[in-house]
Parts: structure tokens; C-alpha cells; sequence
């Protein structure tokens, strides 16, 4: 039987295709956000609980955990200003039957769209300091040093380092409250949606810059992104190895979990590059 077909995207992936994982792994106790609800995971069914007839048995399990937690995906219904939702949508009014049935989660088609990332580290010659703000000029400095442009409905995602505190046996490093933690500010914010971006991510839980002590009282990044220009936040990435291969440019696919009137969705985004066998 014939295996050759008209389909360009079928023959890149017959033709071999490098994966790149940018999801973190979900685990009880990993870091997260103080705001919201931890992750958790329990075996309320183990082998040999109930076996049948013939020898099988099977286990099964139970998750409880936030939208919010791990690598996820904001939705536009997750961020409010004074009283509006992005759109001038009244916040409270939007909320039907305790859910968003117009800006949830449910609402964000799934990705597959070029992918840029934008490693700034590797412009500043440093992984980011502790409450380092990304400036517009940093982002600028990075597009001449990698020679790739983001264009609009491109998905980009800032490197700032930062992601190597992952793992670090204190969650608290990571978590950033009394350091602080790196990211864009409001202008940087703000260069991002002049790109027309579809969505941003970064490799921090907050995505924007947390200042030293404040963690995430005030976060005006959110503000300019999902509320004045609606563009999806992809936060708690893992870009080491994209940056460590220099992969700047890439197909990105991502497909949030269909939570009907939900903020958020846990996600587990890709980085799709021809040639190769990687994942």
C-alpha cells in the first residue's frame, strides 16, 4: 500500500521531527503560586484492591489542584480591571452560574502557530538577576542578536533564567516572594502586544517581573496583556533546553484542557522543530 500523500505536514513528520517538552512535570509540593490551590494526587484505587475474575486489576486516581498551577495557561477571564473584563465586559456580570461562559478557558482554541523565543540571558551574558525588570531595550537588543523577528499571531516566549530554580529543593526560590523574580514590567509588557503576539509564556510562575518583598500583589503585565490586548499568558515553562539547542524560531502547538467557564487549563506546550528524533 502507498504511504506517500499530498499533505506537506505529514511528509515534515515522516521526514523526522526534534520535541521539545515545555511543560514542567506536576508533582505534590512543587512550587507554585501562594493564590491558588495546591496540586495533589492520590491512588483511591490500587492493584490488587478489587482484581476480577480472570487476574486484572487496575488502579485509578484522584487530582485535586488549581488552574493555576504547574505550566498552565491564563484565560481572558482571569484578570479584572477596575471591574472590566478585556473587552469591557462587566467582570461580574460575566460570571454565569459561577462560570465564564464567554472568556473561560473553553474559549481558547488550541495552538499550532510559529513560535519565537526571545532568550535574553544569552543578550545580557547573565541568567537575570532576582527582580530583574526585561526591558523593552533588552527584548529589542535580543531580536538583532538572534536574527529572528516576532510577527503577528506568533506566539513568544521570554527567557529569563529563572527557570533553573525549579527544582531547587526549596520551593521558595523559586516561588520568589522575599528575592523577587525576573520578568517583563508594563513596557515591556506593552512591546509585546505592539508585536500583535497570539499569546506569551515565560519561565517564571507569574510570567512579569515580581519586585523584591511584594511577590504578587500588583501585576500590571497582566493588566496590558490580558485585559487591554487579549493575549494569552503561558506561565511555569521550561525553556533551559530550547535555549541551551539555540532554537529561536519553531512550529509551537499547545491545547488547553476544555474547562467550560474555567480561567486557566494546565497545559503541556511543544516545540516542534524539522529533522531529527528528539522526544
Amino acid at each position: 500500500m502507498s504511504t506517500t500523500t499530498n499533505d506537506p505536514l505529514l511528509d515534515a513528520v515522516r521526514g523526522g521531527v526534534t520535541i521539545y517538552d515545555l511543560g514542567r512535570p506536576l508533582f505534590a509540593g512543587m512550587p507554585q503560586s501562594p493564590n491558588h490551590p495546591a496540586y495533589t494526587h492520590t491512588l483511591p484505587r490500587r492493584h490488587g484492591d478489587k482484581v476480577r475474575p480472570d487476574g486484572g486489576s487496575a488502579a485509578n486516581d484522584l487530582i485535586f489542584m488549581g488552574t493555576h498551577v504547574g505550566t498552565h495557561i491564563d484565560a481572558l477571564a482571569h484578570v479584572s480591571h477596575d471591574g472590566k473584563l478585556h473587552g469591557g465586559a462587566d467582570a461580574a456580570a460575566a460570571c454565569v452560574g459561577g462560570r465564564y461562559p464567554e472568556l473561560g478557558v473553553h474559549t481558547i482554541a488550541p495552538m499550532v502557530r510559529r513560535g519565537v523565543l526571545l532568550d535574553v540571558p544569552a543578550t545580557l551574558g547573565a541568567d537575570c538577576a532576582p527582580g530583574y525588570e526585561i526591558t523593552p531595550a533588552d527584548l529589542d537588543a535580543t531580536v538583532r542578536r538572534q536574527g529572528v523577528e516576532p510577527a503577528p499571531g506568533d506566539v513568544i516566549l521570554v527567557r529569563s533564567g529563572w527557570g533553573r530554580h525549579f527544582a531547587d529543593p526549596d520551593r521558595e526560590v523559586y516561588i520568589g516572594g522575599e528575592s523577587g523574580v525576573p520578568g517583563v514590567g508594563e513596557a515591556g509588557a506593552r512591546w509585546l502586544a505592539g508585536r500583535g503576539a497570539h499569546a506569551v509564556g515565560a519561565d517564571t510562575i507569574a510570567f512579569e517581573r515580581l519586585a523584591p518583598g511584594q511577590g504578587h500583589s500588583v501585576l500590571p503585565g497582566h493588566r496590558v496583556l490580558l485585559v487591554e490586548s487579549g493575549i494569552y499568558l503561558i506561565e511555569a515553562m521550561d525553556l533551559e533546553v530550547l535555549a541551551r539547542d539555540g532554537v529561536h524560531e519553531f512550529t509551537f502547538v499547545l491545547s488547553p484542557l476544555a474547562f467550560v467557564g474555567a480561567t486557566g487549563s494546565p497545559v503541556r506546550p511543544l516545540a516542534l522543530v524539522g529533522g531529527g528524533s528528539r522526544g
